[in-house]
C-alpha cells in the first residue's frame, strides 16, 4: 500500500495505515488512478491488461515469497546451482528472484520447503480457506513453522494483533497440512548461532543495505527483533508446548529426521586432490614441445648444449606427465595474442623459473645459469677457462663482462640462475600458477579473448565476497548506539562488539584479473552457481557465486592482471622507435642511476633524492632507502633488493644488520627464496634437501615449527653452512620469488634507459600513465615554484589526503624533470590531448592533457577532443555546450588561461 500511494501521488499518513476506513479510501483512490492510466493506454478489456507487461518482465511485478530448497543428491545440487544462477541473473530485479515454474522444471533432487513468515503459506494462511491453502501446499514437499517468538515482530507491525492470533495461524497451517498428508517441520529460521549473538544482528540490521535501502526489519514500528538463534531440541519442544506433546515431538524431532534421511551424503565441492579440471586442446603436448624446441634451437643452435637440453626435457616431461600442457599452452596463446597486438606482457610469481615458459614466450626471464650465447653462430658458454660455472660468481648473466665470439660477433649475455623447482616443484609435478601482467589499456581485450579461446559459456570472472572490515564494524557499532540515543558507550565495549560484526558478508565482487575456466567436458553447474558482481545486471561478465578460493582446486584460474609497465612500454616504443628487446641490460649509465644522479645531469640536492631511481617502477622511498644503504653495482644486486623489499623480516632486522656489520658482502645475503636453494646446492647440500629447506624457510616455518627447524639446522651445520646464513633463515617470515623480482627489475631497467637517453619521452610516459593528481599552476611556473610547493606540502607530513599524497608524487617527478631543463606549458585548447601529455615542437616542453584539470574526468576530456575534431570551438559558450562542461570546470579553465583566446558568447554584436 505504501509503495502504491507513493507511485500514484496520493496523500498518505503512515500512522493511520491499517485502519480499515483509511485503507479502504486509499485503495479506492489507487484503483481510480489505475483506471485513468488504462484509459490513456486505450485498454478496454481485461485480457488487454496483460499486454502492458512484456512476458520477460512479468517476474518483476508479482508477489514475492521466500522459499527454502534442500538438495537431496548430486542431481539436486546441480539443479540448485542453476536456480541460484538464474535468480541472480535472468530474473534479477532489485533482489534475486525465481519463477515457480523454473523451480518445477528443475525440481529433480530438490525438496521445497515453505520457509518463514515471508513464505507464501504463512503469509496467506489467514486470508485463504482451508481448501485454498491446501491447494497452495501442493507446491511444497514439506511445510515449515517457526517458534512463536520468531514471528513476534509481526505484532509490532500490526500484521497480527497478538501471540494468540499468530498461534491460530500456525495451528491452521498444521491442521491443513496434516489433512493434506504434508510433512510439517519445526524450523528456526536461523540467522545467528547463539541467543546473545542477536545483538550483532541488530547492529547489522541497523545499517543501510549496500546499493541503497534498509533491511526489512529496520522499521521504526519494530521495537525489538526476534531471536533467531540455533535452538536446541529442548528449546524447540518448549517453544511448541502450546501443541499437544505428541504433535510437538512429531514436528520437532520425527519429521525433521524424516527430511534429513531423504538427503544423501555427497561432496559440494569436488575433491580433485589439488589438480584442477583443465581445458583440453588437441595435440597440446606436441604443440608446446614444438614451440619450445623451435625457440631453443633459434637461440642455442641445432645441437642444444647439455644444460639447455636437459633442463628443457626435464621440465616438459614433468609438465606433460602432470597433464599441465594445456595450462602452458593457454598462457602462451594469451601472451602471443597481446604481443601480436603490440602490447608486452610481464610475468609475475615464479613462472620465470620455468625455462619451458621462457621458450614458449610466456615470460621474458631466462632461468638458466649465467651464460654467453652468440647470436650469429649460436656458440654457448656456461663456464670460464678453468671450467668453473659462471653462476658461481655471477647471479645474473647480464653482469658478465662483454665477450666477443670466435666468429667475430659480440655474444649475448643471459641467465638469472633459478632452479625450476621454485615453480614446478622438485619433480616438475606441481600445478603451475601462471600470473601475467597485461597493459591496463589491453586487459579488457585479454579477458574477452578468453571467450574466443574457450567459448562464452565456459569463462567467468573469479567471484569474491566482501565482508565487514574491522574499522567498518567499529563504525557500525558506534552508529547503532548513537541511533539508540546511547552515545557514551566505552570504546572497549565498542571494540568487543565490533569483533562479532567483523567478517559478516556485505557484498559480492570480482577478482581484478582472475578468469575461471570451465573445460568443455564439464559445465559451470558442476562446481558453482554464477551471478553478476554486486548484483549489477549491466556487468559485462558473470562471476562465480562462490568465492573463487573455495573452488580454486577444481577449476583453472587465469590471472590476467592489469599493470602500468606494459602500457609504458607501448607508449615508449610507439613514440621513440626503440624496441624493448634492443635495450642493453648492462648499460653503465643506467646502472649508475641507482647510486648517483650524474647520468641525469643534476645533483641530489636539486631533486631531493640521492639517486636517479626516483619514480622508476618498484623503486619506492623504502626501496630507495635500501639502495642508498647497499650501493648496488650489478643487475643481480638490484634483483636482490627487489626480493628484500617484498619479503617479510628478510631486510629489517636481518640482511640489513648483516650488511651494516660487514659479516658478508651484500651480494651474498639472502634476498629471494631461490637464493637459499642455489646457495645450499653450491655449498654441497644435496638438491632435494636444499629444496625442502628453501620451502620451509620461505613460508616462515622456522618460527612456527622450531622442532623441525632444529633438524634442518643440524643438517646445515653438518654441511658446514655458516652461522650467519642459518640465523638469517631462522628470522624469515615470507620470501619473494627471484623470477618475480627479476621481471620487475628488468622492466624498471628498460624504463630507466629511456630516463637517461630519451628523457622527454620518459617524462611524457610517466605523467600520462602514472600521474594521478596535478598541481598545474606550480608545474607550469617551473622549478622554483615546484620546489616551494613541495616544501609547503611536505611540512604537513601527517594527515595528508590520498589526493595530496598523489600530488606530492607528481611534483617530485616534475621537480626532477624541470631540474633537467625541461618544462611544462599550460593546457592548450587546440593541442592538449584527453589523457596523454603531448611533447612540444621544441622537444623540451610537455603540454598537459585535459584530464589533468581537477574535477574534469576522462569521459569529459574525451568529449572535448571529439568535439574539437568535428570543428573548432568558437566561444566559451560553444565549448561548454558541446563538451558538456560544468560551470565549475569552465571557471577553472578560465583562471588557468585555457580560454583566453575565446569570446564569451557565439553571438555577434552589430554595434
Amino acid at each position: 500500500m505504501s509503495a502504491l500511494v507513493k507511485r500514484y501521488d496520493i496523500p498518505w499518513d503512515e500512522e493511520s495505515h491499517h485502519r480499515g476506513d483509511y485503507d479502504a479510501e486509499a485503495t479506492a483512490l489507487i484503483f481510480y488512478k489505475m483506471l485513468e492510466y488504462l484509459s490513456t493506454r486505450k485498454i478496454e478489456k481485461m485480457n488487454q491488461i496483460n499486454d502492458l507487461v512484456a512476458k520477460d518482465d512479468i517476474h518483476k511485478f508479482g508477489n514475492l515469497y521466500h522459499v527454502n530448497l534442500l538438495v537431496k543428491n548430486k542431481v539436486g545440487l546441480k539443479n540448485l546451482f542453476k536456480i541460484v544462477s538464474y535468480a541472480n541473473t535472468k530474473y534479477l530485479y532489485k533482489t534475486p528472484r525465481i519463477l515457480r515454474s523454473v523451480i518445477n522444471e528443475l525440481r529433480e533432487g530438490i525438496l521445497v520447503g515453505s520457509s518463514c513468515s515471508n513464505g507464501e503459506i504463512f503469509s496467506l494462511a489467514r486470508s485463504k480457506s482451508d481448501d485454498e491453502l491446501a491447494n497452495l501446499m501442493d507446491f511444497y514437499d514439506y511445510i515449515e513453522i517457526q517458534p512463536l517468538d520468531v514471528y513476534s515482530y509481526l505484532i509490532d507491525t500490526e500484521d497480527f494483533k497478538d501471540y494468540d492470533e499468530i498461534k491460530e495461524n500456525v495451528n491452521k497451517i498444521i491442521r491443513v497440512a496434516n489433512n493434506k498428508d504434508k510433512i510439517v517441520v519445526a524450523t528456526g529460521d536461523v540467522h545467528h548461532l547463539t541467543k546473545k549473538d542477536k545483538l550483532y544482528r541488530q547492529i547489522i540490521i541497523n545499517q543501510k543495505v549496500p546499493g541503497g535501502g534498509f533491511h526489512p526489519l529496520n522499521k521504526s514500528s519494530i521495537k525489538d527483533i526476534p531471536s533467531q538463534h540455533f535452538r536446541t531440541t529442548r528449546e524447540m519442544l518448549d517453544d511448541f508446548s502450546f501443541l499437544n506433546e505428541d504433535e510437538a515431538k512429531k514436528i520437532v524431532v520425527e519429521n525433521t529426521n524424516k527430511i534429513a534421511d531423504m538427503v544423501e551424503e555427497f561432496e559440494i565441492i569436488p575433491d580433485t586432490k589439488g589438480i584442477p579440471f583443465s581445458p583440453i586442446f588437441e595435440n597440446s603436448k606436441e604443440i608446446i614441445k614444438d614451440i619450445s624446441y623451435k625457440k631453443a634451437h633459434e637461440i642455442y643452435g641445432k645441437d642444444l648444449p647439455d644444460i639447455v637440453k636437459e633442463r628443457l626435457d626435464t621440465e616438459l616431461n614433468g609438465i606433460i606427465n602432470g597433464g599441465f600442457d594445456a595450462i602452458y599452452l593457454i598462457a602462451q596463446k594469451l601472451v602471443k595474442h597481446s604481443n601480436d597486438d603490440g602490447y608486452y606482457v610481464g610475468s609475475r610469481g615464479s613462472v620465470g623459473s620455468s625455462f619451458a615458459a621462457t621458450m614458449l614466450g610466456i615470460t621474458e626471464v631466462n632461468p638458466l645459469p649465467a651464460h654467453y650465447v652468440c647470436p650469429n653462430c649460436k656458440k654457448t658458454i656456461f663456464t670460464d677457462e678453468n671450467n668453473r660455472m659462471y653462476n658461481l660468481d655471477y647471479a645474473s648473466g647480464y653482469d658478465l663482462p662483454d665477450r666477443k665470439c670466435e666468429c667475430g660477433a659480440m655474444m649475448n649475455k643471459d641467465g638469472q640462475d633459478m632452479p625450476f623447482a621454485t615453480f614446478l616443484g622438485f619433480n616438475a609435478d606441481k600445478v603451475p600458477d601462471i600470473d601475467l601482467n597485461f597493459s591496463g589499456d589491453y586487459q579488457a581485450k585479454a579477458h574477452e579473448y578468453t571467450k574466443v579461446l574457450f567459448g562464452e559459456d565456459y569463462v567467468y570472472r573469479a567471484g569474491t565476497i566482501g565482508t565487514v572490515a574491522d574499522k567498518t564494524a567499529f563504525g557500525y557499532v558506534k552508529g547503532y548506539y548513537e541511533d539508540k540515543g546511547i552515545p557514551d558507550v566505552k570504546n572497549l565495549e565498542v571494540e568487543r562488539l565490533a569483533i562479532g560484526v567483523t567478517g559478516v558478508k556485505r557484498t559480492t565482487g570480482q577478482h581484478p584479473g582472475g578468469i575461471v575456466v570451465v573445460p568443455d567436458y564439464k559445465d559451470i553447474f558442476d562446481f558453482t552457481p554464477y551471478q553478476y558482481p554486486a548484483d549489477d545486471p549491466t556487468s559485462a561478465w558473470a562471476t562465480t557465486h562462490f568465492n573463487y578460493h573455495d573452488i580454486e582446486s577444481c577449476l583453472l584460474k587465469l590471472d590476467i592482471l592489469g599493470h602500468d609497465n606494459p602500457t609504458i612500454f607501448k607508449y615508449l616504443e610507439d613514440n621513440t622507435g626503440m624496441l624493448m628487446k634492443d635495450i642493453p641490460m648492462d648499460d653503465k649509465k643506467v646502472m649508475s642511476l641507482f647510486t648517483s644522479t650524474t647520468a641525469l645531469g643534476v645533483t641530489p640536492e636539486q631533486i631531493n633524492c640521492e639517486t636517479g631511481a626516483l619514480a622508476l617502477p618498484e623503486f619506492t622511498k623504502f626501496v630507495i632507502g635500501i639502495v642508498n644503504e647497499t650501493k648496488p653495482t650489478t643487475f643481480a644486486e638490484l634483483v636482490k633488493i627487489s626480493g628484500l623489499s617484498h619479503g617479510t623480516d628478510v631486510w629489517n632486522g636481518n640482511a640489513q644488520d648483516i650488511v651494516k656489520e660487514g659479516i658478508v658482502p651484500f651480494k651474498e645475503v639472502i634476498g629471494c627464496r631461490d637464493d637459499i636453494m642455489v646457495y645450499l646446492m653450491n655449498h654441497g647440500v644435496e638438491p632435494l634437501k636444499s629444496f625442502k629447506i628453501m620451502e620451509f624457510v620461505r613460508k616462515g616455518k622456522a618460527s612456527k615449527d622450531p622442532a623441525k627447524w632444529q633438524e634442518f639446522v643440524k643438517d646445515l651445520k653438518d654441511a658446514k653452512i655458516p652461522d650467519w646464513f642459518i640465523e638469517s633463515c631462522g628470522k624469515i617470515k615470507y620470501m619473494f620469488p627471484k623470477a618475480h623480482a627479476t621481471a620487475y627489475i628488468s622492466a624498471a631497467w628498460k624504463i630507466a634507459w629511456f630516463k637517461v637517453y630519451k628523457p622527454i619521452y620518459y617524462y611524457a610516459a610517466w605523467f600520462s600513465i602514472k600521474g594521478l593528481s596535478f598541481d598545474l599552476e606550480s608545474m607550469e611556473a617551473g622549478y622554483n615554484k615546484i620546489k616551494q610547493r613541495l616544501e609547503e606540502m611536505q611540512l604537513k607530513k601527517f594527515g595528508l589526503s590520498p589526493k595530496e599524497s598523489d600530488t606530492i608524487a607528481t611534483l617530485e617527478v616534475a621537480l626532477e624533470m624541470t631540474a633537467r631543463k625541461f618544462k611544462f606549458s599550460g593546457i592548450d585548447l587546440n593541442k592538449s590531448d584527453a589523457k596523454y601529455f603531448i611533447i612540444g615542437e621544441d622537444n623540451k616542453t610537455l603540454i598537459p592533457p585535459f584530464r589533468a584539470i581537477d574535477g574534469l574526468g576522462d569521459t569529459v576530456a574525451t568529449k572535448i577532443i571529439e568535439e574539437r575534431q568535428k570543428k573548432p570551438f568558437i566561444s566559451i559558450e560553444d565549448l561548454q555546450k558541446r563538451a558538456k562542461l560544468s560551470t565549475t570546470v569552465i571557471e577553472k579553465m578560465r583562471v588557468m588561461g585555457v580560454l583566453k583566446n575565446l569570446p564569451e558568447s557565439s553571438q555577434l554584436s552589430l554595434f
